[in-house]
């Protein structure tokens, strides 16, 4: 008894270890890439559109793929799909740094679609392995990301001075190795998951007819297109404001520097909570007054910009601790978590882009700030539904008088 507790403890333990190990390669191979988007496209003589294609890639990858993992979990099991992913993720990174454009462009997509795999399932380990914690280990994952995301993005210009770009950005090829390495073990014990033949109907019907699968899926969409399109262009928008490029370049660090606690504080709140609903209003209003105050009042950037931090730094960790939070089991977690990335992370990639056309259709900012301030209202709306205390419960079959389901409390 003795032995089988002390087994138990390690293989906690590991697991924790591999779920440390894939926090911290989740957003570096993205991160990383940007400081050196000059380079490449003097390297490999890419156009302006390849270059925004390049910047499109990673993210149109997270949401194309995240489809793609809870079937592959079931197939084959979390912990060897994790493992899949995280050697796809070295050799994309790999093959980033290799003199081909070809190459360039597949890399990308390779890492992409590792990233979306890892992205998806970390939700589904953190609830089959550490099922009483999953707030402090979500927010220890949500810190983890962030900060080595902007680990990455730091170190990305002193390693190209000191050993260039190929190596700057080969660099993550390695914790990425390590990870999958630590994941091995994790995966010849896992096993597939498929949904047993005594599970109820809620457990292996469909999700599309969940009103709070659509709206945790809607929360996790509206929240990412806001970050990307505040990452793909606030510096810009802060230059038009008169600041200084350098300075306007700072602001963007702060802003990150921001989320990294609230990575970890805001899950562990969110999971106390029965209902995740004041967290959803304080980083409506945060973001709501950071916007107004950038059109009204830029001369103040520095305010908005530690207001927009708060309210960005919150939204990311408390939408993806309501995929963990309204599941009941961790193959709900996982068919929801694929479900809202999927979702989410195909209409972020839209935001990049839909803001930059607007920039160029007015020749200013406003209309931009006021389409991302209007935003914020569906965005209030969507996470409402999602922090309500429920569970998602997808139908088997579609009811004869074609109602959606109730949301249903938890006990």
């Amino acid at each position: 008894m003795k032995n089988s507790s002390v087994i138990h403890r390690a293989a906690r333990l590991w697991a924790l270890c591999g779920l440390v190990l894939l926090a911290l390669n989740l957003r570096a191979a993205i991160t990383g890439i940007s400081p050196v988007l000059s380079r490449l496209q003097h390297a490999f003589q890419l156009t302006g559109t390849q270059v925004s294609i390049l910047t499109t890639l990673p993210v149109l990858c997270l949401g194309v793929f995240a489809s793609l993992a809870p079937p592959t979990a079931r197939r084959l099991g979390a912990e060897t799909t994790i493992t899949a992913a995280l050697i796809l993720l070295t050799t994309g990174i790999l093959l980033r740094a290799l003199p081909s454009t070809v190459l360039l462009f597949t890399g990308t997509v390779l890492t992409g679609a590792g990233i979306a795999f890892g992205n998806v399932l970390m939700p589904v380990v953190i609830k089959r392995h550490f099922a009483g914690r999953v707030g402090s280990l979500t927010g220890l994952a949500m810190m983890l990301m962030a900060s080595s995301g902007a680990i990455a993005a730091g170190l990305a210009i002193p390693l190209t001075h000191a050993l260039g770009w190929r190596i700057a950005l080969a660099a993550w090829a390695l914790p990425s190795l390590l990870a999958a390495l630590a994941w091995t073990p994790l995966a010849a014990r896992g096993r597939p998951d498929p949904a047993p033949r005594t599970a109820p109907a809620d457990d292996t019907g469909s999700l599309l007819r969940s009103p709070l699968a659509w709206a945790v899926a809607g929360f996790l969409g509206l929240v990412s297109l806001m970050f990307y399109a505040l990452m793909a262009w606030l510096p810009e928008i802060m230059h038009a404001d008169g600041f200084a490029p350098a300075e306007a370049g700072l602001m963007v660090s702060v802003l990150q520097i921001i989320s990294v606690p609230l990575g970890f504080a805001v899950p562990v709140v969110a999971a106390r909570l029965t209902s995740q609903r004041p967290l959803v209003t304080a980083v409506a209003a945060s973001k709501a007054v950071a916007l107004l105050g950038m059109l009204f009042a830029p001369h103040a950037a520095w305010l908005w910009i530690c207001v927009l931090g708060l309210a960005t730094g919150s939204a990311f960790p408390l939408a993806f601790t309501l995929l963990s939070l309204r599941s009941p089991t961790p193959q709900i977690a996982a068919r929801l978590s694929g479900m809202a990335q999927t979702g989410g992370y195909l209409v972020a990639a839209a935001g990049p882009l839909t803001i930059g056309l607007l920039h160029g259709l007015t020749g200013g900012w406003t209309a931009s700030l006021l389409v991302l301030l209007a935003l914020v209202l569906p965005e209030t709306v969507c996470g409402l539904l999602a922090g309500r205390p429920a569970l998602v419960h997808p139908t088997r079959t579609p009811d004869a008088s074609d109602e959606l389901p109730e949301l249903e409390a938890v006990p």
